[in-house]
């Protein structure tokens, strides 16, 4: 759990900007902040790591994107791969959680982020210093044990096509390498 949760701080806001609804349980509140606290470390440059959110994964989560992240199979293993990419993207960050609500043992996001080609080439295409916004929606599946939540299922439905074409990585748009 993130230490602003744990310190009692407000739920975190919808959309637009009030609290969670009045109806939410405990366990629907502490998902959304596992999720929010996975979200925020998976993107965060000097963060991202499968060490930085294990606190968080069930022993047997899972990880599903086949059109986007087909080779990933579980939580811990996306938030390596993601910290991976950040060297690239290096001032990769979320802008807003569009969309966020939590029934149950299920959390549900729609957010926005952005961030520039500016670090480590990225598949063998240097640097190309160009910016890229996009959206992208999860779902999340946790098991509760009491006192916290862990996540066991994250599904991600996310344009990267749109993302690349806007960083120059798509076949024919990067820069020739030499």
């Amino acid at each position: 759990m993130s230490s602003a949760a744990a310190a009692g701080a407000p739920p975190p806001a919808s959309p637009k900007g009030e609290p969670g609804p009045a109806d939410s349980t405990a366990e629907e509140l502490r998902n959304l902040a596992a999720v929010r606290e996975y979200m925020e470390v998976a993107y965060d440059p000097a963060r991202a790591s499968a060490a930085a959110v294990q606190h968080l994964v069930a022993p047997d989560s899972r990880f599903i994107a086949p059109t986007t992240f087909p080779e990933i199979k579980d939580c811990l293993q996306y938030a390596q791969d993601h910290g991976e990419l950040m060297k690239s993207v290096s001032d990769l960050r979320i802008t807003s959680f569009d969309v966020q609500f939590a029934k149950g043992s299920w959390v549900c996001l729609r957010y926005s982020a952005e961030g520039s080609h500016s670090g480590a080439p990225h598949k063998g295409i240097p640097a190309t210093h160009k910016r890229a916004r996009w959206s992208a929606a999860a779902i999340f599946e946790l098991t509760p044990d009491g006192k916290s939540s862990t996540i066991k299922t994250f599904w991600k439905d996310w344009d990267k096509l749109s993302m690349w074409s806007q960083l120059g990585w798509l076949p024919g748009e990067a820069p020739a390498l030499e």
